[in-house]
């Protein structure tokens, strides 16, 4: 085992540690790129049934796909549970009154994988809210079969909000970044 003191992520005791590059993230284990390839697997199937939802449990773990339609306004169970902001936050738009709706849209995910919203722990944030980006701009990193892509945008205007967060798992298509154009 190695020395605490030799590893980049840790800062010394102290004080931070100066920034040193890139640091190199922990890979992803071959159970969590099996996971991220069956996730993958299962939102296709989800998209090409007459589904809203799938449930699917392996042991300990348990997975639970919901197509839009399945996420339709109810009564929250709390405004800070995870559930409820992503109900608020998958709603369908288009079903509202257009004039009511703010024009925002999404860079979404081009895949499966971890998303990191800067290049290391130590980095600052690629995109914060308030800045402009334009196309082709870099919003963040997603890491997938050990691999990490640098995610760029599709859309030009001012960030609303970052939507993703740093290290969780983000899904194949979706919303990594809210845009006002």
């Amino acid at each position: 085992m190695s020395d605490p003191a030799d590893d980049p992520m840790i800062p010394p005791p102290g004080g931070s540690a100066a920034p040193q590059g890139p640091v190199d993230l922990p890979p992803m284990s071959p159970e969590t790129s099996s996971l991220l390839g069956l996730i993958d697997k299962l939102g296709a199937l989800l998209e090409r049934t007459d589904l809203i939802e799938l449930e699917v449990e392996a042991g300990e773990t348990g997975i639970v796909l919901r197509k839009q339609a399945a996420l339709a306004p109810a009564a929250p169970t709390s405004p800070t549970s995870p559930a409820s902001v992503l109900e608020a936050a998958s709603v369908d738009a288009s079903a509202e009154d257009p004039a009511a709706v703010p024009a925002t849209r999404f860079v979404r995910a081009p895949l499966t994988g971890i998303f990191y919203a800067a290049p290391s722990p130590t980095s600052p944030p690629y995109l914060s809210p308030g800045q402009h980006i334009a196309v082709g701009q870099v919003v963040g990193l997603i890491e997938a079969m050990k691999l990490f892509n640098e995610i760029k945008s599709d859309q030009a205007g001012r960030v609303v909000r970052v939507v993703a967060e740093t290290g969780k798992l983000v899904k194949a298509k979706q919303p990594l970044v809210e845009v006002e154009p």
